[in-house]
């Protein structure tokens, strides 16, 4: 069994690699949630239905957000008739939002998460990190600012002084699954957003301390493959760098891997992390998913 931490895009590219190669059975896909929200009234948990699409081969992965060749007509409707959004939902990805809003009400994100998966003929497990409601403020030049404020309405432009986020209980089960695991993989998303918020939970790096643990850096030379992961960490006083993020996890973790273009930083990583892969990490195809996959499950002992 392998337990995945993950965010909304570096990992589900990972994913789609992991899920060619070994059975999306084995797989238990542990889901951060800090970012969740309510849109025009709906539910929107961005990076959990992401992971359902990407494991059910419905995934726009030109944004990594949403379905692939959805339509947006309730969108532009509400904006022709003043009730613009902030978030452009498709059509297709709004009823799965709704859909997990009703359930929500009858039996917890969890839940909702579990029928979903099953109605979408998954055999993973994909689990949300908490089904409490998570909140972040990102501290900036221009003043305090939702998550997605930042992200969508400033497009991540405003110097970030700082992050908070609130502290949520897990799941029940996630610290069963990674006990329970061969080996746990994080993949390569933000360090400080997405995956940060599931190591704060109680129990967690203490159960990744008792296993095995693999990470991709999501950085490479000076700044993240994509996304604000970059602004976060310098605003953290946290080295912009693969040994920046090998130092955050440096606790638990016992295999890191770090993209070729690093390879000048193998040395001061290895300081730090006992076992440093040197690869690819760039998933810009499905080979190259398939082929970091096999590098990460080939380093399980």
């Amino acid at each position: 069994m392998i337990t995945v931490l993950s965010g909304g895009t570096g990992t589900p590219k990972l994913l789609q690699g992991l899920k060619e190669i070994i059975d999306p059975s084995e797989l238990t896909i542990i889901v951060n949630t800090l970012e969740n929200d309510y849109f025009s009234g709906v539910y929107v948990s961005a990076d959990i239905d992401t992971v359902l699409y990407t494991m059910s081969d419905l995934i726009n992965d030109e944004f990594w957000y949403g379905i692939k060749g959805d339509t947006f007509i309730t969108h532009e409707r509400l904006e022709e008739i003043g009730c613009a959004e902030l978030l452009r939902i498709g059509d297709k990805d709004r009823a799965t939002k709704i859909q997990k809003t009703q359930l929500m009400e009858k039996y917890g994100l969890a839940k909702a998460c579990e029928i979903q998966a099953e109605n979408m003929g998954l055999t993973c497990k994909i689990i949300p990190m908490s089904e409490e409601n998570s909140e972040i403020k990102i501290v900036t030049d221009i003043g305090e600012l939702e998550f997605h404020d930042f992200l969508i309405k400033h497009q991540s432009e405003p110097e970030v002084l700082d992050l908070k986020f609130s502290k949520v209980s897990p799941t029940e089960g996630i610290i069963e699954a990674i006990n329970n695991s061969d080996a746990v993989i994080i993949g390569p998303s933000n360090p400080i957003t997405s995956i940060s918020p599931i190591l704060s939970l109680d129990g967690v790096r203490e159960a990744l301390i008792n296993a095995y643990v693999v990470a991709v850096s999501p950085i490479i030379g000076n700044d993240s493959v994509s996304g604000p992961a970059s602004k976060f960490m310098k605003a953290l006083d946290i080295d912009v760098s693969s040994v920046g993020v090998a130092s955050l996890y440096q606790d638990f973790l016992d295999t890191f891997v770090i993209d070729n273009d690093d390879i000048d930083k193998k040395v001061e990583v290895n300081q730090i992390i006992n076992k440093v892969i040197v690869t690819n990490t760039i998933m810009n195809n499905l080979d190259a998913k398939k082929n970091l996959a096999e590098i990460i499950i080939d380093s399980i002992p």
